[in-house]
């Protein structure tokens, strides 16, 4: 689809999502549409929200006053439909941190039009940013490369009781598959040899890493897909609920993973530095 008009448009609406949101944030054009990528960005977001709704709504029961975190906000997008959608008539605070000061800016300045109070919005880098002790929900939305590993890594030690990411752009791995002396033997090289194949096989071997390491502190983990791969190709979602302190099977499954293919991922070097010795 190229884009939607009219009462197209209100079909891609969420129950209440307001058409004045999405002109705010720009993805309604001045013509009244969604143009392609508008329309894209929106699916993506809508989808996202959907399947967030429940582990939103089992913080704001356990946790009226719940901190949410959004990590690499960017835009900002997923954070105002969150809070229309969900945490307007809450206690809830959502917290968006991003790096980029013109992004920022622009986005404590809509939620001051829009009179969005408990969004709070710091300009910073994810890790120096000034967190609360507890969090309960952290998102990341395409979160570029090890930004992601950051987000899971906060996730954990804060103790949040959900996390959710869409990783985006996992270039770390596939070079120390490409430039470590330590790297795998015997017939794994084969699997990375060409760097098309290196890429994809970097991202999935980032992902698994990603979901072991959640499970091995307690978080029940569903991968699966965003949204249709038309609308992006960066299109999978970790998904993590805990439920335990640890799962050590897990942990002793991640430690063979990384003996076998020798890498050494920042998420694991953060949070499990002990399985690379």
């Amino acid at each position: 689809m190229r884009q939607a008009k009219g009462e197209a448009v209100r079909r891609e609406l969420l129950p209440g999502q307001s058409l004045e949101l999405l002109r705010e944030l720009h993805l309604v054009g001045r013509d009244g549409a969604l143009h392609a990528d508008s329309l894209r960005k929106l699916k993506q977001v809508n989808h996202l929200v959907q399947l967030l709704r429940p582990a939103v709504d089992d913080v704001l029961q356990r946790h009226p006053a719940a901190a949410i975190l959004d990590a690499g906000a960017g835009n900002a997008y997923l954070g105002f439909v969150l809070y229309q959608l969900f945490l307007r008539d809450s206690a809830a605070t959502l917290l968006s941190v991003e790096p980029r000061p013109d992004l920022c800016e622009r986005a404590r300045e809509r939620a001051a039009r829009l009179g969005f109070d408990r969004m709070q919005f710091q300009c910073a880098a994810l890790q120096a940013a000034a967190l609360p002790e507890r969090l309960h929900l952290v998102v990341a939305l395409h979160a570029c490369d090890t930004a992601t590993d950051d987000a899971l890594a906060i996730a954990v030690r804060r103790e949040a009781d959900h996390v959710a990411t869409v990783p985006c752009c996992q270039a770390e791995v596939a070079a120390q598959l490409k430039d470590d002396p330590r790297a795998a033997e015997g017939a794994w090289p084969l699997l990375w040899e060409h760097p098309i194949h290196r890429r994809e096989i970097g991202a999935h071997l980032t992902n698994v890493v990603r979901a072991l390491a959640l499970q091995s502190f307690g978080y029940q983990v569903t991968v699966t897909e965003l949204t249709g791969w038309e609308h992006s190709l960066k299109n999978e979602l970790i998904l993590g609920r805990r439920v335990h302190r640890e799962h050590r099977p897990s942990r002793e499954k991640l430690r063979g993973l990384l003996a076998a293919t020798r890498v050494r991922p920042k998420l694991v070097r953060d949070l499990l530095p002990e399985l690379l010795s």
